[in-house]
């Protein structure tokens, strides 16, 4: 039914059980896993009074989030492998998480996102809006949520 799964990951105990659900859906299918992290960009100030960062120590942040990010990713690999699952792994830097997400599944041509809700409700999920819902309402592949 699938051939190439999606599953986007913040590396958090509710991402590892989106994960653990995607490589056993990749399992059944026989398909290929891309696990993905999005990892923000170094915040900027260009205001005046804002606390200006030396370019080379934000490329140094930058250049840490990617392997930690990478870090990540290569266990899931690592788990894929162990079970007979191909994963691929791509990290997308960027402050746009739900548009990298949609993004990476049309780019990596994926048949299913997989992804976990952080269940944020109320005041919060009001302010911080919700990556899952914008995922859900936006693409034109199938996502499946997990709790």
């Amino acid at each position: 039914m699938y051939e190439r799964i999606l599953v986007a990951t913040d590396g958090s105990p509710l991402s590892d059980k989106a994960v653990s659900h995607a490589l056993s859906i990749a399992k059944m299918n026989q398909a290929i896993l891309i696990a993905l992290k999005v990892v923000p960009r170094y915040p900027r100030s260009y205001l005046e009074g804002g606390a200006t960062v030396d370019p080379s120590e934000i490329k140094r942040i930058e250049a840490q989030w990617t392997e930690q990010a990478q870090a990540v990713l290569n266990k899931i690999k690592t788990d894929g492998k162990a079970i007979g699952v191909t994963v691929k792994t791509s990290v997308a830097k960027s402050d746009l998480i739900a548009e990298s997400i949609i993004s990476a599944a049309a780019k990596q041509n994926a048949d299913l996102i997989v992804m976990a809700s952080h269940g944020r409700k109320g005041l919060k999920r009001l302010l911080l809006g919700s990556e899952t819902q914008h995922v859900l309402t936006h693409s034109e592949v199938p996502v499946l949520v997990l709790r």
